[in-house]
């Protein structure tokens, strides 16, 4: 049974870090005494669902986080340093510390170590994710005890619609340009006035003419998708933020 520890302490553990080519060893006081810590725990550093959902969207929502009054953001997996490092720098979550639990023991003091021997894994973190003050665990999201690796209720959105029902998410915008396209360089160039983080996919180096025609049914760039919604061209883009 996986137990919801709200309203206790977290485990007093000693983490084995790299840091800069030297061994850190990095203490439960250092990374949660005097802040506010959201934590979120995982089975496994570069695997499917971390890589792709969990890791990215806590980044990505970090500095709404962080206007509320959150002071760090810790990634937790039962690997090595030298794995977890390298997952940071595959990831490019900035926002995010990565921190390792290599045997297991944080995670067995907070009731989440579970058997993934079935996948070769060994010993691993339930996926779950918690508010900590100052130590103390205010609030804990734990994923169902079911089969698999569920991916319901640890998310980054859940936990800030907890925090702050009311926080303004930042808006996702994706971007079809080419490099030397004038109208793309405007395009970008409104999103970025706009303080509107963006990916861009370049047309014919990452996806071809005919990708960009499925997509958007228009063979022309910039295309812009905000939301999941086609926007358009740069001049359509203009209206979108004029009428915010």
């Amino acid at each position: 049974m996986l137990e919801n520890r709200e309203g206790q302490r977290v485990p007093n553990v000693t983490f084995r870090t790299r840091q800069h080519n030297q061994w850190v060893d990095v203490t439960t006081d250092d990374l949660f005494k005097g802040k506010t810590v959201v934590v979120f725990s995982l089975p496994g550093a570069f695997t499917p669902t971390c890589s792709s959902s969990h890791v990215p969207r806590f980044n990505e929502l970090a500095p709404v986080f962080f206007k509320h009054g959150v002071d760090d953001i810790l990634c937790l997996s039962v690997n090595d340093t030298f794995v977890m490092n390298e997952w940071a720098v595959d990831q490019k979550a900035e926002h995010v510390r990565f921190i390792p639990d290599g045997n297991g023991d944080f995670s067995a003091g907070m009731g989440m170590l579970v058997d993934k021997e079935n996948l070769g894994f060994g010993k691993r973190s339930w996926r779950y994710s918690m508010l900590v003050r100052d130590g103390v665990i205010e609030k804990m999201f734990i994923e169902p005890n079911v089969e698999g690796d569920p991916y319901e209720v640890s998310d980054a959105d859940t936990m800030l619609d907890w925090l702050a029902p009311n926080a303004v998410k930042p808006h996702s915008v994706m971007l079809f340009s080419r490099r030397t396209c004038p109208f793309c360089a405007r395009a970008k160039g409104m999103l970025h006035d706009a303080g509107m983080a963006f990916d861009e996919i370049l047309v014919g180096e990452q996806v071809n003419l005919r990708a960009l025609r499925a997509a958007t049914g228009s063979e022309s760039v910039p295309q812009v998708f905000i939301d999941g919604q086609l926007i358009g061209g740069s001049d359509k883009l203009a209206e979108w933020i004029a009428a915010r």
